[in-house]
């Protein structure tokens, strides 16, 4: 599962989208404020998937969580934070490797509500050079997926 916090960008959740088709998410859940996959733009810079892959809105959000959590699934933050465990060795546990996963991403600038990486099962970050502060939401999307599609 891809959870998409906030993102208004419509390039973005395209984006997103694309990443989730491409590398096997089962369904995203967008939070209030996130702009509409169906746009026109969104759907364009998806290549048509925002109409392939289940998609739901989590109206109650940071809320919401809990709820994943009582289904039994692991909550993984994506955060450039430094105190966030690197996603490679977060692939290699038992818990990833569980595979019930929801991957939440936030908006470039802000990044994720407090309290949403707070209730998180776990933090994670991508490990990138240092003199560049975050990669593209779309880009972490499909740098995280594809890792953690392969433990």
């Amino acid at each position: 599962l891809v959870v998409l916090e906030h993102l208004s960008n419509h390039d973005n959740v395209g984006g997103c989208f694309r990443c989730a088709a491409a590398l096997g998410a089962g369904a995203v859940l967008l939070t209030p404020g996130c702009a509409d996959p169906l746009y026109r733009k969104s759907l364009r810079v998806s290549t048509g998937n925002v109409l392939k892959v289940p998609f739901g809105v989590a109206s109650n959000w940071p809320g919401y969580l809990s709820e994943l959590h009582a289904a039994g699934i692991t909550t993984v933050a994506l955060t450039p934070s430094p105190r966030a465990i690197d996603l490679a060795e977060f692939a290699q546990s038992p818990i990833a490797r569980d595979g019930r996963l929801a991957l939440i991403l936030g908006t470039e600038g802000p990044g994720l509500e407090a309290v949403t990486m707070q209730q998180a099962t776990v933090n994670v970050r991508i490990a990138i050079a240092s003199t560049v502060d975050s990669l593209n939401v779309h880009v972490a999307a499909a740098v995280a997926l594809h890792r953690l599609a392969r433990v």
